[in-house]
């Protein structure tokens, strides 16, 4: 699963700054990331914040979009926020056959640049988050479902999307173990190399197999975790940079 993250404007940039667009690079700090929430440092994906999507349409360019993917079959609001928070994160496995995705699976993929993410560790009736990153600082890449939802209200289209999910490695089977889920589960984490074949087109099935041989867990050397603070209840301290610092739980250690 992946409900909640941690995304600076700098981790947003990589893509463009790979490109070395000035330009676009001038253009997203001036005119698009005021239109986000960023930075986040903490975010649940149950608030629904704006941050930047990469498309299939423009490898420098992205587009604010907003976390939980609205399908184009949603005909208005009250439908909109019932399907809203069933839809923040879509299977890996199943995105080429649910309703919800299918469509996005196709045709609107996208990526998702950030941090980290937090999860929790369930230990004697109580849970504990740990952050995630990479072990050398480098931004995650998150592979991502997106649509343009025309929204019947204002007659303007509002992107949203969705993050993939995939089976969880070694290292989130021993954090993420909610006795109430189905084994453990992890963001789809993309390297350079798969994120570009992530967005490529399908032109036929074949390309369908292909978009389908990526979805599989991160190695786990790659990646590092402890745990940090509260980020639920009466602890929590809100959307501050001091929530993703390391914070040691003596009961963990035993």
């Amino acid at each position: 699963m992946c409900y909640d993250i941690k995304a600076s404007l700098e981790a947003q940039l990589k893509r463009a700054r790979q490109y070395g667009d000035e330009i676009a690079i001038r253009e997203i700090e001036e005119k698009l990331a005021p239109l986000t929430d960023l930075p986040i440092y903490h975010a649940s994906g149950f608030q629904h914040p704006r941050l930047l999507i990469y498309t299939e349409d423009d490898p420098v360019m992205p587009r604010v979009a907003t976390w939980g993917l609205v399908p184009h079959w949603v005909r208005d609001h009250a439908q909109q926020k019932k399907i809203w928070n069933n839809t923040l994160n879509a299977r890996g496995e199943t995105i080429f056959e649910k309703p919800a995705f299918r469509t996005a699976a196709r045709y609107h993929r996208c990526l998702i640049f950030v941090d980290g993410f937090y999860e929790h560790h369930h230990f004697r009736g109580k849970t504990y988050p740990y952050f995630i990153s990479m072990k050398d600082g480098r931004p995650l890449i998150f592979a991502g479902l997106w649509n343009p939802w025309l929204d019947p209200e204002t007659g303007d289209y509002v992107n949203t999307f969705s993050i993939v999910t995939t089976e969880g490695n070694s290292m989130m089977a021993r954090i993420h173990n909610n006795p109430k889920l189905e084994g453990p589960r992890m963001p789809l984490i993309l390297d350079e190399e798969w994120a570009q074949k992530w967005l490529a087109e399908i032109e036929e099935e074949l390309d369908v197999k292909a978009i389908q041989e990526l979805i599989h867990p991160y190695p786990e050397e790659a990646l590092q975790a402890r745990t940090v603070h509260k980020i639920r209840g009466k602890e929590y301290p809100g959307n501050v940079p001091e929530i993703s610092e390391e914070v040691v739980y003596p009961e963990l250690q035993e």
